[in-house]
Protein backbone atom coordinates (compact mmCIF):
# COMPACT_ATOMS: atom_id res chain seq x y z
CA UNK A 1 0.00 0.00 0.00
CA UNK A 2 0.99 3.29 -0.85
CA UNK A 3 0.57 6.52 1.16
CA UNK A 4 -1.18 7.60 -1.62
CA UNK A 5 -3.97 5.49 -0.55
CA UNK A 6 -4.37 5.65 2.82
CA UNK A 7 -4.43 9.78 2.25
CA UNK A 8 -7.71 8.87 -0.48
CA UNK A 9 -9.20 6.84 2.08
CA UNK A 10 -9.59 9.20 5.10
CA UNK A 11 -10.89 12.48 2.55
CA UNK A 12 -13.60 10.07 1.44
CA UNK A 13 -16.15 12.00 3.65
CA UNK A 14 -14.86 15.51 3.18
CA UNK A 15 -12.47 18.49 2.10
CA UNK A 16 -9.96 18.49 4.47
CA UNK A 17 -6.79 20.94 4.56
CA UNK A 18 -3.69 19.47 4.95
CA UNK A 19 -3.79 20.51 8.89
CA UNK A 20 -7.51 18.56 9.56
CA UNK A 21 -5.77 15.69 6.99
CA UNK A 22 -3.40 15.46 9.86
CA UNK A 23 -5.85 15.18 12.71
CA UNK A 24 -8.24 12.59 11.13
CA UNK A 25 -4.93 10.60 9.70
CA UNK A 26 -4.08 10.94 14.12
CA UNK A 27 -7.68 9.77 14.84
CA UNK A 28 -8.35 6.87 12.40
CA UNK A 29 -5.74 6.17 9.61
CA UNK A 30 -2.83 6.00 11.63
CA UNK A 31 -4.43 2.99 13.12
CA UNK A 32 -3.24 0.95 10.31
CA UNK A 33 -1.00 3.35 8.35
CA UNK A 34 1.74 6.01 10.12
CA UNK A 35 2.66 9.04 8.18
CA UNK A 36 4.19 12.22 9.51
CA UNK A 37 2.03 15.46 9.05
CA UNK A 38 5.21 16.82 6.70
CA UNK A 39 4.37 13.52 4.62
CA UNK A 40 1.03 14.19 4.29
CA UNK A 41 1.27 17.77 3.08
CA UNK A 42 4.07 16.59 0.68
CA UNK A 43 1.25 13.85 -0.86
CA UNK A 44 -1.48 16.34 -1.42
CA UNK A 45 -0.03 18.27 -4.59
CA UNK A 46 1.33 15.16 -5.89
CA UNK A 47 -2.45 13.61 -5.23
CA UNK A 48 -4.07 16.76 -6.78
CA UNK A 49 -1.22 16.99 -9.90
CA UNK A 50 -2.34 13.23 -10.39
CA UNK A 51 -5.78 14.05 -10.44
CA UNK A 52 -6.81 12.27 -7.79
CA UNK A 53 -7.76 15.44 -5.80
CA UNK A 54 -9.22 18.12 -6.51
CA UNK A 55 -8.04 21.63 -4.43
CA UNK A 56 -9.60 24.91 -3.62
CA UNK A 57 -8.17 27.90 -1.50
CA UNK A 58 -10.59 28.97 1.20
CA UNK A 59 -9.71 32.35 2.32
CA UNK A 60 -9.99 33.04 6.42
CA UNK A 61 -10.32 35.97 7.57
CA UNK A 62 -7.42 36.94 10.28
CA UNK A 63 -5.82 33.23 9.50
CA UNK A 64 -3.69 32.78 6.62
CA UNK A 65 -6.04 31.06 3.92
CA UNK A 66 -6.00 27.21 3.94
CA UNK A 67 -6.20 24.98 0.86
CA UNK A 68 -8.97 21.73 0.96
CA UNK A 69 -9.23 18.74 -0.72
CA UNK A 70 -11.41 15.83 -2.06
CA UNK A 71 -11.36 12.80 -3.52
CA UNK A 72 -11.79 12.86 -7.54
CA UNK A 73 -13.85 10.39 -9.52
CA UNK A 74 -10.59 9.46 -10.87
CA UNK A 75 -9.05 9.24 -6.74
CA UNK A 76 -12.18 6.94 -6.48
CA UNK A 77 -11.68 4.52 -9.24
CA UNK A 78 -8.21 4.31 -8.02
CA UNK A 79 -9.07 3.19 -4.65
CA UNK A 80 -11.19 0.57 -6.56
CA UNK A 81 -8.50 -0.54 -8.48
CA UNK A 82 -6.17 -0.59 -5.06
CA UNK A 83 -9.17 -2.72 -3.35
CA UNK A 84 -9.24 -5.49 -5.93
CA UNK A 85 -5.33 -6.18 -5.13
CA UNK A 86 -3.61 -8.74 -3.25
CA UNK A 87 -2.70 -7.32 -0.17
CA UNK A 88 0.69 -8.63 1.66
CA UNK A 89 0.09 -9.88 4.90
CA UNK A 90 1.08 -7.53 7.86
CA UNK A 91 4.50 -8.72 10.12
CA UNK A 92 5.56 -7.83 13.40
CA UNK A 93 8.36 -5.48 13.86
CA UNK A 94 8.49 -4.04 16.94
CA UNK A 95 11.97 -3.86 18.90
CA UNK A 96 9.82 -4.97 22.45
CA UNK A 97 10.47 -8.17 21.00
CA UNK A 98 13.92 -8.65 20.33
CA UNK A 99 14.30 -7.36 24.02
CA UNK A 100 11.95 -10.20 25.14
CA UNK A 101 13.62 -12.72 22.76
CA UNK A 102 16.34 -11.78 25.02
CA UNK A 103 14.73 -11.98 28.05
CA UNK A 104 17.07 -14.83 29.72
CA UNK A 105 20.22 -12.55 29.68
CA UNK A 106 18.77 -9.49 30.25
CA UNK A 107 17.54 -7.52 33.72
CA UNK A 108 13.77 -8.85 34.35
CA UNK A 109 13.14 -5.53 35.86
CA UNK A 110 14.15 -3.35 33.13
CA UNK A 111 12.40 -5.74 30.62
CA UNK A 112 9.06 -5.28 32.48
CA UNK A 113 9.05 -1.74 33.20
CA UNK A 114 9.23 -1.71 29.64
CA UNK A 115 6.49 -3.36 29.09
CA UNK A 116 4.79 -1.73 31.71
CA UNK A 117 5.48 1.25 29.07
CA UNK A 118 3.38 -0.60 26.74
CA UNK A 119 0.67 -1.82 29.02
CA UNK A 120 0.12 1.78 29.77
CA UNK A 121 0.43 2.87 25.77
CA UNK A 122 -1.81 -0.02 25.28
CA UNK A 123 -4.39 0.81 27.48
CA UNK A 124 -4.63 4.62 26.27
CA UNK A 125 -5.16 3.19 22.66
CA UNK A 126 -7.73 1.06 24.20
CA UNK A 127 -9.68 4.05 25.42
CA UNK A 128 -9.18 6.72 22.19
CA UNK A 129 -11.21 3.65 19.97
CA UNK A 130 -13.58 2.89 22.74
CA UNK A 131 -14.50 6.68 22.61
CA UNK A 132 -14.44 6.99 18.90
CA UNK A 133 -16.60 4.05 18.54
CA UNK A 134 -19.20 5.13 20.80
CA UNK A 135 -19.10 9.07 19.05
CA UNK A 136 -19.25 7.21 15.48
CA UNK A 137 -22.33 4.96 16.91
CA UNK A 138 -24.34 7.74 18.70
CA UNK A 139 -27.12 6.57 19.94
CA UNK A 140 -27.37 3.10 18.30
CA UNK A 141 -26.00 -0.62 19.72
CA UNK A 142 -23.52 -1.88 18.17
CA UNK A 143 -24.86 -4.84 16.30
CA UNK A 144 -27.72 -1.59 14.97
CA UNK A 145 -24.73 0.42 13.34
CA UNK A 146 -23.08 -2.50 12.06
CA UNK A 147 -26.16 -3.53 10.32
CA UNK A 148 -27.38 0.15 8.98
CA UNK A 149 -24.71 3.12 10.27
CA UNK A 150 -23.84 5.42 7.76
CA UNK A 151 -19.77 4.66 7.28
CA UNK A 152 -19.01 1.13 8.15
CA UNK A 153 -15.36 1.61 6.78
CA UNK A 154 -13.97 3.47 9.47
CA UNK A 155 -16.09 1.67 12.22
CA UNK A 156 -14.45 -1.79 11.18
CA UNK A 157 -10.88 -0.37 11.36
CA UNK A 158 -11.71 1.12 14.42
CA UNK A 159 -12.83 -2.20 15.83
CA UNK A 160 -9.55 -3.85 14.19
CA UNK A 161 -7.46 -1.05 16.07
CA UNK A 162 -9.45 -1.84 19.15
CA UNK A 163 -8.82 -6.07 18.85
CA UNK A 164 -5.78 -5.19 18.31
CA UNK A 165 -4.65 -2.95 21.28
CA UNK A 166 -6.54 -5.52 23.48
CA UNK A 167 -4.70 -8.55 22.29
CA UNK A 168 -1.13 -6.28 22.96
CA UNK A 169 -2.09 -4.96 26.30
CA UNK A 170 -3.09 -8.88 26.97
CA UNK A 171 0.40 -10.31 25.68
CA UNK A 172 2.66 -7.60 27.78
CA UNK A 173 0.64 -8.26 30.87
CA UNK A 174 0.79 -11.65 30.63
CA UNK A 175 4.85 -11.37 29.61
CA UNK A 176 5.53 -9.20 32.76
CA UNK A 177 3.64 -11.70 34.67
CA UNK A 178 5.93 -14.96 33.55
CA UNK A 179 8.90 -12.66 34.18
CA UNK A 180 8.29 -11.27 37.59
CA UNK A 181 7.25 -14.96 38.86
CA UNK A 182 10.05 -16.59 36.68
CA UNK A 183 12.29 -14.00 38.88
CA UNK A 184 10.76 -14.41 42.11
CA UNK A 185 11.49 -18.20 42.05
CA UNK A 186 15.02 -17.59 41.48
CA UNK A 187 14.39 -15.63 44.86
Amino acid sequence: MALRHAVLAALLDEELSGYQLAKAFDLGVANFWQAAPQQLYAELPKLERAGLVTGRKVVQEGRPDKRVYEVTDLGLAELERFAATTGKPSLIRDDLMVKVQAADHVDADVLTARLAERIAFAQARIELFDGLLRRMRGDATEEEYLRHGARIGPYLTCLRGLAFERGNREWYERTAEVLRARQAARG
